[in-house]
């Protein structure tokens, strides 16, 4: 009898120790991860959008255990659509904030002047946005659309059902400049005329000139590679001009900038892209619904907001394959992942760092949200470079030295 007495007590102090234990033990080290876009500035609302899926990713991960047993913890940053100030904000979230991975920009400006940062500091990025390729970091991995999963096959498609004498207009930095290097090629290749090319910079609002000049060439189609608020204006200016039913291809304006700046009041208005809200399958109907019920019902979402949360969900399954949030280890397991998206599977590419995407073209309605009226039958294999031209000679035109 005393002996079951002690085996009880002992039990007991066991017990209560583990309690105790338990109560003092510190919380899990939360895992930083750093989220680098314009809350301010002509690229706001474009990238507002970008923030939130990123951290309704997070929320997601965490309400599900979150990673190796800690949660995930955001720390977000404001670019204010300036390049050097987003350089400056990725150099403190990695060595001040220690984040894990950053997930940033939408400008190729910005990603330009972060890319060397994270390269330095062996860090990790994930940029979510269809940009005109020529380049791969082996410290990005890019979820948005490369050239030939988006400018190309846009290109072609537009040029196939509307002629071929186009105008182009962009805003004045790297990724108008080098689309329309690519859609000059594209046109001409075909027999076409190019009868207009204008830039403007970023924030620009007056397109007075840029429409009078547009309506004395008319052309067939416009292909637009403005980023940012100027599309508003320039929306505008058609609609002034009385050229609501010119054909319009827009590379950089989704369902929120559509939404917010009028774009379905063009009624030939199109838009290239891998995702549109309206794609009809199980999986995107429910991250339709969370996202509304996240952030309302009025918040459409977009392809970069579907580019910024699978990045997330990337990172997520890399974290816990490499049993570590050291981007080091991260960046190696990255390369295997694959994810059943809202839309499709995505895959990340091995040898290009870029995902295997469908291509889709979608025609503007008056809401903003897009009516799809062509799909590739299967995920387009990335190609940052255009094949029709090599690596070496790509560089030397982009470098002014056109062999």
């Amino acid at each position: 009898m005393l002996r079951r007495y002690a085996l009880l007590a002992f039990l007991l102090i066991c017990i209560a120790g583990v309690v105790l234990w338990t109560r003092h033990s510190p919380a899990p080290t939360p895992i930083r991860i750093g989220v680098l876009h314009s809350l301010s500035g002509t690229m706001s609302a474009s990238e507002r959008p970008l923030a939130d899926a990123v951290q309704m990713a997070v929320a997601e991960l965490n309400a599900d255990g979150g990673l190796l047993g800690r949660p995930v913890e955001v720390r977000v940053a404001d670019s204010r659509s300036d390049a050097e100030q987003a350089a400056r904000e990725a150099e403190r979230l990695i060595t001040a904030e220690r984040v894990s991975a950053l997930f940033a920009c939408w400008t190729s400006a910005c990603r330009a002047a972060v890319r060397p940062i994270v390269e330095r500091h062996h860090h990790l990025l994930f940029y979510p946005v269809q940009y005109e390729g020529m380049e791969q970091s082996p410290n990005i991995l890019y979820t948005g659309l490369a050239p030939n999963q988006q400018i190309v096959p846009g290109t072609h498609w537009m040029l196939e059902h509307f002629g071929k004498r186009v105008f182009l207009v962009g805003s004045d930095y790297r990724f108008p400049r080098t689309a329309n290097l690519i859609i000059r090629d594209l046109v001409e290749a075909r027999g076409g005329e190019v009868v207009g090319e204008h830039y403007l910079p970023l924030g620009s609002r007056d397109f007075t000139d840029v429409v009078a000049a547009l309506a004395d060439a008319r052309p067939v189609a416009v292909l637009n590679t403005l980023n940012g608020d100027s599309n508003a204006a320039f929306f505008a200016a058609l609609i002034a001009a009385g050229l609501v039913d010119q054909p319009v291809m827009s590379f950089s304006v989704a369902e929120p900038e559509m939404r917010a700046w009028g774009g379905g009041r063009l009624t030939r208005h199109y838009a290239v892209w891998s995702y549109f809200q309206s794609v009809d399958t199980p999986q995107n109907r429910r991250f339709v619904a969370n996202w509304r019920a996240r952030f309302g019902a009025d918040r459409p979402t977009s392809d970069p907001v579907e580019a910024a949360y699978i990045g997330v969900k990337l990172w997520a399954q890399a974290v816990r394959d490499a049993g570590s949030d050291d981007p080091v280890r991260v960046n190696a397991a990255l390369l295997h992942q694959s994810v059943g998206g809202p839309s499709s599977i995505e895959a990340v590419d091995a040898a290009t760092r870029h995902l295997w995407k469908r291509m889709r073209v979608g025609h503007v309605l008056p809401d903003g949200q897009f009516e799809q009226v062509f799909a590739s039958d299967y995920p387009l294999r990335p190609a940052p470079w255009p094949a029709y031209r090599s690596r070496e000679a790509w560089q030397q035109m982009l470098e002014g030295e056109a062999p």
